[in-house]
């Protein structure tokens, strides 16, 4: 029986920077393999291959998305097995690594002819800074596009009713919980919804709530959605259920999904650039315009709302282009380093790594 595959990010361009949610999904780990090597080259590619091959024996994965590159995975894990593998690079610094996880660094620098990257040396010096020249004006984008956005939600934060946000949140906590508990702490793991991306913004929606009771938050900027998202998660926590939590890919301290699938419910902002709609029969939204804000909001403000809708749009898509500009860097930058790549050797190294997960996989059944 083939095995299933959750796809998220851990990782996001926003308008904080890059921000880092990977050791959350590092938790309860026992194994932990490390791609170490100055370039992206093969990276991936040992990783994907390494998960079709045990979702073809039948095990669940999850593939962590890149937020650089729309082809590429940052990472992998195995729950059942407590194994995982992630890319080393300084985006992905572990800072608090629990000391029960067994790491094990995999150099894939061995496999690149060193000599020849010498003679380069100038030309990817130069990629570097441009490479990161184009993040830098990506993230001060961003970083002006929140501000822009803080207007926006300023307008309905003006004409919210903060009782009836209340008694929204309250209903629906009562009627994704009940009554009901656990005796066990809960475990929580943080990811983004979706990421700014160099293709635009991209998602995981369909994908991560399949299967579940799907509720749809539908509202504004500044109605409510992230708070009472927050709620419901603080309650989860609470109870023992575990919970994943999922930020905005633009403002990380935002909230954009909860999915409690002990519970099998997720609910999420469907606004864009993650928009969706009731497409299954069970699913429901929740319309927090209607219910939280004083009517006549959007034409009380028409002309503000669309100067200030312009003015983020054009600030979103400028930032996109400086991440589509630091793909296209990173693409020549791999480009010289695949040159002086044996990959039979990578490919050794890929096999070496896949069978002592095979023999953890044994030793699991």
């Amino acid at each position: 029986m083939t095995g299933h595959i959750n796809h998220f990010y851990v990782g996001g361009n926003t308008a904080h920077g890059f921000v880092s949610l990977m050791e959350s999904s590092l938790q309860g780990l026992e194994r932990l393999f490390i791609l170490q090597g100055t370039s992206r080259t093969g990276k991936s590619d040992m990783i994907r291959t390494i998960g079709d091959h045990m979702v073809s024996n039948g095990h669940d994965i999850w593939f962590i998305h890149c937020a650089s590159d729309n082809s590429s995975l940052d990472g992998m894990v195995i729950p059942l097995l407590k194994v995982g593998i992630i890319v080393g690079t300084d985006r992905y610094v572990i800072q608090s690594m629990l000391p029960e996880i067994a790491v094990e660094y995999v150099n894939l620098g061995e496999a690149c002819d060193s000599t020849q990257l010498r003679n380069q040396q100038v030309t990817i010096d130069d990629l570097n800074r441009q490479i990161s020249r184009a993040y830098q004006d990506a993230y001060a984008g961003f970083a002006e596009a929140l501000r822009i956005h803080d207007e926006w939600e300023a307008l309905y934060i003006a004409n919210m009713d903060f009782q009836a946000a209340d008694e929204l949140t309250k209903e629906y906590i009562d009627v994704l919980y009940g009554d009901r508990k656990l005796q066990k702490q809960s475990r929580v793991d943080h990811r983004f919804l979706g990421a700014a991306t160099p293709k635009g913004a991209v998602d995981f929606v369909p994908n991560l709530t399949e299967g579940l009771k799907r509720y749809l938050i539908k509202g504004r900027p500044g109605s409510g959605k992230s708070t009472i998202l927050k709620k419901i998660a603080a309650v989860g926590i609470e109870r023992g259920f575990d919970v994943e939590i999922y930020h905005c890919g633009f403002d990380s301290n935002s909230l954009d999904m909860i999915i409690v699938r002990d519970l099998e419910f997720a609910i999420f902002d469907s606004t864009a650039p993650h928009e969706y709609f009731p497409e299954r029969v069970t699913d429901e939204i929740v319309d927090m315009y209607t219910r939280c804000i004083i009517p006549g909001t959007d034409e009380a403000h028409d002309e503000a709302i669309i100067h200030i809708k312009e003015r983020y749009a054009a600030r979103m898509k400028q930032s996109i282009q400086y991440l589509a500009e630091a793909k296209s860097l990173q693409d020549e930058l791999d480009n010289i380093y695949a040159q002086s790549i044996d990959f039979s050797l990578v490919d050794r190294i890929r096999d070496e790594v896949q069978t002592d997960i095979s023999c953890i996989s044994a030793i699991a059944d």
